[in-house]
């Protein structure tokens, strides 16, 4: 039998992926019992989950790259360039139409969570030794449709009560896709399960952290998307298992890499790490309440009158966010990181 493969550790792993999903099911059930499905979120799961781990971990990010002196040297015009250009871009879409800027930022949005569960099995298929084409096939097929699907779903079934930046962002699509992605869905997943099943019973050969993050991933966007026309569900189920996980990623792979290296760790204790982004997600949002969206005068203060500052201020505090986006599918390739899950 060969060695169960883990990204962090047993314990980690576990707590990571199954109690993230854990953590957002329970949410829902407590929201089902306090008759929040048929509201929007409310405030106090707006901070929990939005500002504290959607937002924040978009923040996390800086401890990957822009915290760290050595990567910040490794590729500076990757890491100079992509905000600046986030931002000019950004900025030009936004002058010419704000529906269009918010729908790019949602699909962009969309692509970054789609690709980021992909990458969580991609390293789980690398840790475990598991190269056949077969098993790369079936295992690629049942994550992306455990996501895509979703989304296919929600476009075919327009309006919803939720939306993922703003109403309308998303553009609607005959409902006969719906129709034919759903047998591939499903097929997906049953040859995900019967390959999983056998491997274990004749193979003695088992990796359950890609178990995990394909179950609780195709749970979690079918509950939080089909099952539920809620704002609440939505919120609960998708930003958590997305967010969490990344944080984790972040904070394990600085203090592995210095330990590696033989430094002394230059990551602060996890506390301090948790403070900063919070810190930082916290004025991001205040920028945005005050000055756009006006709604939790109560958290963040008096509202701003913009004028024609808004076509700056908007692309502007968007720029983290795109950045993320961007950076994500360059600083995790293990190509390009010869210390990324190195036993």
């Amino acid at each position: 039998m060969r060695r169960i493969p883990w990204l962090f550790s047993p314990t980690v792993d576990l707590l990571t992926f199954l109690g993230s999903a854990m953590l957002a099911l329970g949410l829902l059930a407590i929201g089902a019992l306090l008759g929040l499905l048929e509201d929007e979120t409310p405030d106090w799961m707006w901070i929990a989950a939005i500002l504290l781990v959607d937002v924040a971990h978009v923040y996390a990010t800086g401890f990957r790259v822009y915290f760290d002196r050595a990567e910040l040297l490794r590729r500076p015009w990757l890491y100079a360039l992509t905000p600046a250009l986030a931002f000019l871009v950004g900025a030009a879409i936004y002058s010419e139409s704000h529906t269009w800027f918010w729908r790019t930022l949602a699909y962009m949005a969309v692509f970054h969570f789609v690709r980021q569960q992909y990458g969580w099995v991609a390293l789980y298929r690398a840790r475990g030794g598991e190269t056949g084409w077969v098993g790369k096939w079936i295992d690629s097929t049942a994550i992306y449709m455990s996501t895509i699907y979703p989304l296919i779903y929600w476009h075919s079934h327009l309006p919803r009560n939720f939306w993922w930046f703003l109403q309308g962002d998303f553009a609607r699509v005959p409902g006969f896709i719906e129709t034919l992605a759903a047998p591939i869905y499903w097929g997906s997943l049953g040859a995900y399960a019967v390959r999983a099943i056998y491997r274990a019973a004749s193979l003695r050969e088992f990796n359950p952290g890609k178990d995990v993050v394909l179950i609780t991933t195709a749970l979690c966007w079918h509950i939080g998307i089909i099952t539920f026309n809620s704002d609440y569900a939505f919120t609960v189920t998708n930003v958590i298992i997305h967010g969490v996980p990344y944080m984790v990623l972040v904070y394990w792979y600085r203090r592995a890499r210095d330990h590696v290296d033989g430094q002394k760790s230059q990551m602060p204790k996890i506390a301090t790490f948790l403070a900063t982004i919070w810190l930082l997600a916290y004025v991001e949002e205040l920028l945005w309440d005050v000055g756009l969206w006006h709604q939790r005068g109560w958290l963040f203060g008096t509202a701003w009158s913009l004028g024609a500052a808004e076509l700056l201020l908007v692309p502007l505090l968007a720029v983290p966010q795109i950045t993320h986006y961007v950076l994500d599918g360059f600083i995790w390739k293990r190509k390009s990181n010869p210390n990324l899950f190195r036993d």
